[in-house]
């Protein structure tokens, strides 16, 4: 008599419902055939780990995709990599001649000049959410907006709020994305 485990058919029948299209969806968000193949093998892994309690998952495709959305974070965040401050150059963290604060605290001297130039719905979500630290859905609950809408307000709002960055302070950009230099601009200007 053999100690292996069946395979529980409610597993195997979700499997085959919806592998392929879990297959196509890996496919499309890793853009690589074998981290697709590896990542599809890692989550029907997770499912046989669950044993007869996937039985019991009420919607066993929505489980599977959130096993594979979960996958990909964590693989995501395993492949950053991490730069400790302490180990980066001088010169990547300082304004030129400047040796005491990093270059971006300084460019916080341009916000208060830029930020109530814009929009009263820019300076507001921005000075809600990116300043102040209020959530997404707060916010939207708070002026009665979809989460949706608000996180497309608040994309509008950064990148209308970066435009006027670059051009009244005179931001200059890396090819990282990196702030590199600015020109600070005087109260009346």
């Amino acid at each position: 008599m053999s100690n292996q485990r069946q395979t529980p058919p409610c597993i195997l029948s979700a499997w085959h419902t919806h592998e392929g299209e879990l297959q196509h969806w890996l496919l499309r968000q890793l853009g690589q055939p074998d981290r697709a193949a590896d990542a599809l093998h890692d989550i029907f892994l997770k499912a046989l780990s669950q044993d007869l309690a996937f039985c019991n998952i009420e919607n066993p495709r929505a489980w599977l995709f959130q096993v594979a959305r979960n996958y990909l974070v964590d693989s995501y965040r395993k492949s950053r990599t991490h730069i400790d401050l302490a180990d980066m150059p001088e010169t990547e963290l300082v304004h030129e001649g400047k040796t005491d604060a990093p270059l971006v605290d300084d460019l916080t001297q341009c916000l208060p000049r830029i930020l109530p130039e814009l929009s009263t719905d820019d300076s507001h979500i921005l000075r809600c959410c990116d300043i102040d630290g209020m959530p997404l859905q707060q916010y939207a609950d708070e002026n009665k907006l979809t989460l949706p809408a608000t996180k497309s307000r608040i994309q509008r709002a950064r990148k209308r709020l970066r435009e006027q960055m670059i051009l009244k302070c005179q931001v200059k950009i890396d090819d990282t994305g990196r702030v590199r230099c600015f020109v600070p601009r005087k109260n009346n200007q």
